[in-house]
């Protein structure tokens, strides 16, 4: 894969480090405001729910951060977590070892992906339509598999890590996993040729393509890894539920989906960074978690996604409006 990025890809700190500064501001907001609705708010057990509440949300965003700066979209992410969950429920209920329950669920996950990249780079299919396909496929597996029965009897000793927590910190260790995962992901998309080469992709994939850069093998990678990332999280969920439900990580896709794009990444690819959408699964956990101690409904919550998601896309695109027509007032003014 070349080095080369094309001259078309647009300058990118000015704009992403206002946008983060007011994801700052958003958080520390969020922040007074859960602490004003609940004095447990600010406690380490509360803490600690926050992290876990978010967890498997904050790793399925991780790819999707990616994916989407490259300009396409998987919104099968969820149901790849409860087919993952179902897998799980019935290679265990089958009398497999759990370390081998774990690599079969985490290979089924990676083929999940593939089938995704196949349909979206062999075939050149949308991402969006194949996406929403493989979503009900998916999630239809998953109930072929359990039904609406539960699988819970899996081993204490693995149960116990999805509500453990590092040391005495109040960080539980399945959020270990995402912090680990922000690292890794953080340095590949911001300090890597590969990193630079998904926003050349998003910004002008033919440009990227005669530069040199295999625009074909990084999307099916990224596909293939958001398919691996989704199963570790449909097997963290299921570790801390102790439970394995086809029905696992339902609307799960929104959320993931309204924490990228609220983080700044531009639906239209070529336009993000993955601090800002760290920022934004921060909001949301802490919001979340904020009406959750004052007893708001959890229809209530899939409305301020649903907005949150709408402001992603509305703020920028205002932004945006308003500097090209102070722009075109400062020519007016000057001639």
């Amino acid at each position: 894969m070349a080095d080369t990025v094309p001259s078309a890809v647009p300058r990118r700190r000015p704009v992403h480090v206002g946008w983060e500064t007011m994801l700052a501001v958003i958080l520390a907001g969020s922040i007074a405001l859960g602490r004003l609705l609940s004095p447990v708010f600010l406690q380490t057990d509360n803490l600690s729910n926050i992290l876990l509440d978010i967890t498997e949300i904050s790793l399925m965003a991780l790819p999707m951060t990616l994916i989407i700066v490259t300009g396409e979209i998987d919104l099968s992410v969820a149901s790849v977590l409860g087919a993952s969950s179902a897998l799980m429920g019935v290679v265990w209920h089958a009398g497999l070892p759990m370390p081998l329950v774990i690599a079969l669920v985490v290979a089924g996950g990676a083929a999940a992906g593939a089938l995704n990249g196949w349909l979206v780079v062999g075939l050149e299919l949308p991402s969006l339509a194949v996406t929403i396909g493989t979503l009900a496929l998916f999630r239809g597996l998953a109930y072929v598999l359990l039904g609406d029965q539960a699988v819970a009897d899996f081993p204490a000793s693995y149960t116990a890590f999805g509500m453990s927590t590092l040391g005495a910190t109040f960080v539980p260790e399945p959020f270990a996993i995402v912090i680990v995962g922000a690292v890794l992901f953080a340095v590949v998309l911001h300090a890597t040729p590969f990193g630079r080469s998904l926003y050349a992709i998003g910004a002008n994939a033919s440009a990227a393509r005669f530069s040199g850069i295999d625009v074909r093998n990084a999307k099916f990678r990224l596909f293939v890894l958001s398919g691996l990332v989704s199963a570790v999280a449909g097997i963290i969920f299921t570790l801390r539920f102790t439970s394995a439900r086809g029905d696992n990580g339902e609307g799960f896709e929104l959320a993931v989906i309204a924490a990228v794009l609220f983080g700044g990444v531009s639906i239209f690819g070529g336009r993000g960074s993955l601090y800002g959408v760290l920022l934004s699964l921060a909001i949301v956990g802490v919001l979340r978690n904020a009406l959750t101690l004052v007893d708001v409904s959890s229809e209530t919550l899939t409305i301020v996604t649903g907005l949150l998601l709408l402001s992603s896309v509305l703020i920028p695109n205002l932004l945006t409006g308003w500097r090209a027509r102070r722009e075109k007032r400062l020519v007016v003014a000057r001639r």
